[in-house]
């Protein structure tokens, strides 16, 4: 007589390939969902229709007075290659302190077809604090060092 509790390979197998094929569906649609595609402002301007509708990331440097900040919030363009993005950036977080005229910055969000890029995160590098320090005068004279005598 057969026990009330036999399991049943087929059952198992159905109950994997269900889990397998649900992890790998969810898998799928958060990498895609998530996914940004990095672009120059001149691509992004012959980009037409497929600009409004993808997760950007556009890089440039920030024009010299250009910056507007109210809070977590700001304001300012992307220079690249002499063309120009009006950036609307809103995030949880205030711009970082290396956020400044002339420095590289990286915006991430979408484009509206307001022609503004609305950026919900936000990089930034100051070109200026990674270049080589200025070389200075140095003197030639050597110092020296007495000889210990020996017993």
């Amino acid at each position: 007589m057969p026990s009330a509790k036999s399991n049943n390979p087929v059952k198992i197998i159905v109950a994997t390939i269900i889990i397998l094929a649900s992890v790998s569906w969810l898998a799928f649609t958060g990498v895609r969902d998530n996914k940004s595609y990095y672009v120059t402002i001149s691509e992004l301007n012959a980009m037409g229709n497929k600009a409004y509708t993808r997760h950007l990331r556009v890089a440039g440097n920030v024009a010299p007075g250009s910056i507007h900040r109210v809070g977590t919030t700001a304001s300012f363009q992307l220079l690249e290659q002499g063309k120009t993005l009006q950036v609307s950036y809103q995030g949880s977080e205030p711009p970082p302190d290396t956020f400044k005229d002339d420095a590289q910055a990286l915006a991430v969000g979408t484009y509206g077809r307001d022609g503004v890029f609305h950026a919900t995160q936000l990089q930034a590098k100051c070109a200026s604090k990674y270049a080589p320090a200025a070389k200075t005068a140095t003197t030639t004279a050597e110092t020296t060092v007495p000889a210990t005598a020996k017993p």
